[in-house]
């Protein structure tokens, strides 16, 4: 399925080098046209030598070796590109990207590029992991650009473990899926809402009660259901996050309004997965204008807002799933089990909010997935968008009846 599509190869320094070597081979006698753009660190391992035998194309290395001088090189592969690939991918590049750093030929061309990016990282275990490369990818993966997962295994540093490189049949296979119509999207024609970030309850026209809640977690999973084929529609507090692509966004303020979204919205849904953080009180009184400082102590009375999630539950259809989130600092499996029970939910996903790579407004987070069947499922600590398709696996299997309750 790859005949006379255009792949424009971008190649970084790693040891897994001689993977892409391998890729180039593959991806040509599968009928694709292949042209290879090396970073300066990526030639220490192989020549471009090796590159323009394997694909029978110029390769490309410096911003101002200008081949043809009819067209500017960077741009002129840009738009000649059905696809780019990235692979190997070190945390340099990905970094680079994230933030628009175009200092050499490959980042200068990526930057100028409409095409579809995916990007294959390599690298140790723990350079992958690390917070910052982690934000990193989320970053990138809110761009629109798609990750092939590292496997897992002996790495050239010594270490085993989550970063070698994609082997190249599969990433052949993947691109033949992709172009071919045929990749998975296993929550096509399945309609999914995400509720996401805080609530702002007002008090005065500039005081308002709300949460540490970013909506990055909500964001995550809304991005994520799209990119497996869902018709996904986002109702979210008020965030500093960009829409995801492919998604349509119901921005609402207050615990009122997201309550009233939600019941709107569930009728016609598939699945709802509420990460919203509601605020459970807001001000009994509005006061219209601002409420002027005044001696001693005061006093402000709050009442109790509608529980969505229990009324959700409340209206649920043996067909639809349910999924809650719980943010605790003690007792979690108590209180997300009692939740879980308590709400008619399908799912809880529950987070202590003070351990360190769980919290509010951090790029990761470590739950544990507890199910009406009884069963639970501990993470390790993830990248939100890792934890999303986790999430969004255990909806898919609960829509196609597998596991359920």
């Amino acid at each position: 399925m790859l005949n006379d599509k255009n792949i424009l190869l971008c190649v970084t320094g790693g040891i897994a080098v001689f993977k892409a070597a391998a890729l180039t081979s593959k991806l040509t006698q599968a009928g694709a046209a292949v042209k290879v753009l090396m970073s300066d660190s990526a030639q220490k391992f192989v020549t471009p030598l090796t590159f323009q035998a394997l694909s029978r194309n110029d390769v490309y290395t410096e911003t101002f070796d200008e081949k043809n001088p009819e067209v500017i090189s960077h741009i002129d592969l840009a738009d000649w590109a059905d696809l780019i690939l990235i692979a190997p991918a070190t945390a340099n590049v990905i970094g680079k990207l994230a933030n628009g750093i175009a200092d050499d030929m490959l980042t200068t061309t990526l930057l100028a590029a409409t095409a579809p990016v995916w990007i294959a990282p390599a690298m140790n275990v723990h350079m992958y992991s690390h917070p910052a490369v982690q934000r990193n990818m989320d970053q990138l993966i809110g761009f629109g650009y798609e990750f092939l997962e590292p496997s897992e295994g002996f790495l050239a540093c010594g270490y085993v473990g989550k970063g070698r490189l994609e082997e190249p049949e599969t990433i052949v296979a993947r691109l033949s899926d992709y172009f071919s119509g045929t990749a998975a999207k296993p929550l096509a024609g399945r309609n999914i809402v995400v509720t996401a970030g805080p609530t702002r309850e007002k008090i005065d026209p500039v005081r308002f009660i709300s949460n540490h809640s970013t909506g990055k977690m909500g964001y995550a999973l809304a991005r994520q259901a799209a990119a497996l084929g869902a018709d996904v529609k986002l109702i979210s507090g008020p965030v500093q996050i960009p829409a995801p692509p492919g998604v349509s966004i119901i921005k609402v303020e207050s615990a009122a309004e997201m309550y009233e979204e939600a019941l709107k919205a569930f009728p016609t849904a598939d699945a709802v997965v509420k990460t919203a953080a509601v605020a459970d009180y807001t001000p009994a009184v509005y006061h219209k204008q601002k409420v002027k400082k005044q001696p001693g102590s005061q006093v402000l009375e709050l009442e109790r807002t509608k529980d969505i999630l229990m009324a959700l539950g409340n209206e649920k259809q043996q067909h639809q799933v349910l999924v809650g989130f719980a943010a605790e600092t003690e007792k979690l499996d108590e209180y997300a089990i009692g939740k879980l029970q308590r709400k008619n939910a399908d799912m809880i996903v529950a987070n202590n909010v003070t351990v360190s790579g769980a919290g509010f407004g951090t790029d990761t987070n470590i739950v544990t997935i507890y199910k009406k069947d009884g069963s639970k499922m501990e993470l390790p600590q993830m990248s939100k968008q890792q934890v999303a398709k986790v999430i969004l696996d255990e909806v898919t299997a609960m829509l196609n009846g597998n596991n359920r309750p």
